[in-house]
């Protein structure tokens, strides 16, 4: 029980979490609601009809085990499929149920993230030892662009076969640039859900990832996914937390892809806007419209809590509290935007 589990109680969609490995052949795709308080307060004060939050899509894709680089289990569908993803949630089983069948002979959360990242860094070496052998031929005729890319792939090879993952590795931006090409997937940020209730899993085991900077969960997918339907009183008459850690998990993997929310309001609707940190105006006006970008003017911008804190538009501007700005100005998470153009 994970993460066909975590899957169908984080997106209320109902996918076979029968119990047995391999359980999931092709991947289920569902698109979630970011959680955003700033949505719920604008609507209450601008009495719009409709809230549209942000969104994450998840996919449940088919599990790894030990020899997947080689075809084991599922493994080359599975490496095959995770390509795709931006982001990815290593499900690490804690949680101590012998009705649950285990792939291992133990439970080691440390060891299978350690499985796991050593498939996937031996599917990246395979890569790399395939593309190096053709940029070799290209560097040897004089091609500087090949010679720095292969100069790069040395490097991404050196880290992998010290034990090193690529996300956690020290590379500059050109290097980067290079690398994301390949959609290497330990390249891939990722989040480790520690599947278990808090007392069972270790403060030892905590610490380890705390030491590491690795971004964690601890939550027990079986009972978040039977609490899934319920409201913050009927969780507390169970002891559970007050707010599902599902929400943490959906906003923990929308920081991770470094996304930020811009709101736009309207006697209709508030709606929250994803894009990436540090974009222009011009760019989130491309977001609301392809035409707002390219026919931008300018941009009436004011953050959420200020505008809440004025009571409205009306005394935000009698404040001077609405800004002006233009091409260059860079968007800030919880910004509410007008975009005026001449679309």
């Amino acid at each position: 029980m994970g993460k066909s589990t975590l899957f169908a109680a984080i997106t209320k969609k109902q996918v076979d979490c029968a119990n047995y490995p391999f359980c999931t052949i092709e991947p289920n795709v569902g698109v979630v609601a970011v959680p955003d308080e700033r949505v719920d307060k604008l609507a209450e004060l601008t009495h719009s009809a409709k809230k549209i939050y942000a969104t994450v899509k998840f996919v449940d894709i088919a599990g790894l085990v030990k020899g997947a680089n080689q075809g084991e289990g599922l493994g080359n569908k599975f490496l095959s499929n995770i390509r795709e993803v931006d982001a990815i949630v290593y499900v690490l089983r804690c949680f101590k149920n012998d009705k649950i069948i285990n792939t291992r002979q133990k439970i080691d959360p440390i060891e299978e993230k350690e499985i796991l990242d050593t498939e996937m860094a031996l599917k990246d070496l395979e890569t790399l030892e395939k593309r190096s052998e053709d940029l070799e031929k290209e560097a040897r005729s004089g091609d500087k662009k090949a010679m720095k890319e292969l100069e790069v792939l040395k490097k991404a090879k050196e880290l992998l076969k010290s034990a090193k993952i690529l996300s956690d590795a020290e590379l500059d931006e050109e290097e980067l640039k290079i690398l994301n090409s390949y959609q290497f997937l330990t390249l891939k940020k990722r989040i480790y859900l520690l599947n278990g209730a808090e007392d069972e899993v270790p403060d030892e085991i905590i610490n380890i990832f705390k030491n590491n900077s690795w971004p964690h969960i601890v939550m027990d997918v079986a009972a978040e996914a039977e609490a899934s339907g319920l409201n913050q009183e009927e969780r507390k008459e169970l002891g559970l937390s007050e707010l599902s850690q599902l929400d943490e998990l959906i906003k923990e993997s929308y920081r991770l892809l470094e996304l930020i929310t811009f709101l736009t309001t309207r006697s209709d609707e508030v709606r929250a806007w994803t894009i990436k940190r540090g974009s222009t105006a011009p760019q989130a006006g491309g977001v609301v419209h392809t035409d707002f970008e390219r026919c931008f003017i300018r941009a009436e911008v004011i953050n959420w809590q200020d505008l809440v804190n004025a009571n409205g538009f009306a005394n935000a501007r009698e404040k001077g509290l609405i800004r002006t700005e233009g091409k260059e100005y860079i968007i800030k998470d919880g910004d509410v935007i007008e975009i005026k153009s001449n679309a």
